[in-house]
């Protein structure tokens, strides 16, 4: 790096100068992406009566979204790295832009299902390849720290933001909006994509590892469905444990096969690195106690306490500003100072406190007392934890493995919130049947018990998210043993490759 007359330091002499445009372009493909696994959760019941879908269905609205997603990542990561991350990009937006254009004209239930399942699709080639053409594009310690500080507070934030402008967009439009307006912001980021992103091509001669592409997202997809399947019916069900067992014996024998093929979908050094799979395995806990509580408050905000949903998107407002200020203001300026569990660690038990905080909401408690100082603690914490998460378990990837790295920390996080979703509401939901059924009043005071039963399910649950967030704090603490980047090698070296 060389220095100013001033003294201050410059970008490396081969730096992109149009590479600060080509993060916000990048930045609304993520934003787009996250945003669309909770847009459409306020606008449900809309949509529901719309199309007139049964309860039992109303489900793979959120599901097909989520499993095709959570279990084609890997392919897409594995793609991007084939045929080129921009171009992975672009395919990416346009075909989330068309099925979104699906799934806002949809005139019957399949159609709709159909439109979310292309919407996963794609998403699962578009994150990736947004993240690895971050990775590829931002070396340098200092740069690569703002721009991993924006990415992480996006995917950190975007669920949140998503409640706000589902409930904006349904209150004022209609719930049809949540997926046209994927649209525009679609047509925007392939415009600067084409303007303003560049990459590399593929590896010549390389090709697609089709047994492990069979193997792993099968297991992948098995595992993201059977946990959406247990919130609606139950760990023990028969179907959920099949799904469960064949999710897990088809992930096994992948990481066999991975093992000894050439040219494998996921080289294992990339599992093996100490410090990216802590970081694998921290996003993952993380994401399970937060998806657990935008589940239990969204209910909570509008069933218990009445609010619209407008109001409630905006109620998650503080979460989305303690994100965006932990990832950009506080993560962004020390990461390359400190080392990244200095930030993982601390993060995680600020989020937890936020957990904590929250164990003591009743049915009668008020937003700014009791919730609001909950939020922005959470909000902080995530938000010092998503960006060195990111940033950590990218660093010093071979070129030609950034784009299955980037999937690896997307299909983390996406497993993580499957599993918390249904874990975390299978233990809401048990706790509340065994508050109501010992306490058996007139019914003048049903309704009063079964507020306090739902909301005693809440808290119980929630302190099993705080337990969780916990454990993800000392992973961290125990297998992210990376130093700062300002001590260490550069980003954009490649780490040595153990034989896979």
């Amino acid at each position: 790096m060389s220095v100013t007359r001033a003294g201050g330091p410059q970008p490396p002499v081969d730096a992109d100068p149009r590479r600060w445009w080509g993060l916000v372009v990048i930045a609304l493909a993520q934003l787009m992406v996250v945003l669309d696994a909770t847009i459409v959760n306020i606008a449900l019941p809309s949509a529901q009566r719309a199309l007139d879908i049964s309860d039992g269905d109303r489900q793979w609205v959120i599901t097909a979204y989520s499993v095709a997603f959570g279990g084609l990542l890997l392919l897409g990561g594995r793609i991007a790295d084939l045929v080129g991350r921009r171009r992975a990009f672009v395919i990416g937006l346009v075909g989330f832009a068309a099925a979104s254009a699906l799934g806002g004209a949809a005139t019957g239930s399949a159609m709709l299902f159909a439109a979310r399942a292309l919407q996963g699709v794609f998403a699962a080639l578009l994150a990736p390849a947004a993240l690895s053409l971050l990775t590829t594009t931002f070396t340098d310690p200092r740069e690569r720290g703002k721009a991993f500080g924006v990415y992480g507070a996006l995917a950190g934030s975007g669920s949140a933001i998503g409640f706000v402008v589902g409930g904006v967009l349904t209150e004022y439009l209609n719930w049809r909006w949540c997926l046209y307006v994927n649209v525009p912001i679609a047509v925007v980021a392939v415009t600067g994509a084409l303007a303003l992103l560049h990459d590399r091509p593929g590896p010549a001669g390389a090709r697609l590892d089709v047994p492990g592409v069979l193997l792993g997202c099968g297991g992948l997809v098995a595992l993201v469905h059977g946990f959406s399947e247990a919130q609606p019916r139950g760990w023990s069900d028969p179907y959920v444990l099949a799904l469960l067992a064949a999710g897990a014996v088809l992930l096994a024998v992948f990481v066999r096969w991975q093992n000894h093929t050439f040219g494998p979908l996921l080289p294992l050094h990339i599992l093996k690195d100490r410090d990216r799979a802590g970081c694998f395995l921290t996003m993952a806990l993380a994401v399970v106690g937060m998806f657990g509580l935008f589940l239990f408050m969204t209910y909570y905000l509008q069933v218990v306490l009445g609010y619209s949903p407008v109001r409630t998107g905006l109620a998650f407002l503080p979460l989305t500003a303690g994100i965006i200020v932990g990832a950009t203001q506080i993560s962004a300026r020390l990461l390359q100072h400190v080392p990244p569990r200095m930030l993982l660690t601390p993060g995680m038990i600020l989020a937890t406190a936020g957990l904590l905080l929250l164990t003591r909401m009743t049915a009668h408690s008020s937003y700014a007392s009791d919730i609001l100082p909950a939020l922005i603690l959470m909000g902080l914490g995530m938000g010092l934890t998503f960006m060195p998460v990111f940033a950590t378990a990218t660093a010093g990837v071979a070129p030609q493995d950034s784009g299955v790295t980037s999937a690896t920390v997307n299909t983390s996080q996406q497993v993580g919130g499957s599993i918390g979703t249904a874990l975390l509401n299978t233990i809401a939901t048990t706790s509340s049947a065994g508050y109501l059924s010992a306490r058996r009043t007139d019914p003048a005071q049903r309704e009063q018990v079964v507020r306090e039963g739902i909301v005693h399910g809440y808290t119980v649950a929630i302190w099993w998210a705080a337990g969780i967030m916990m454990l993800a704090g000392l992973v961290a603490g125990l297998m992210v043993t990376a130093r700062a980047p300002k001590h260490g090698s550069p980003a954009g070296a490649p780490v040595p490759q153990s034989v896979a």
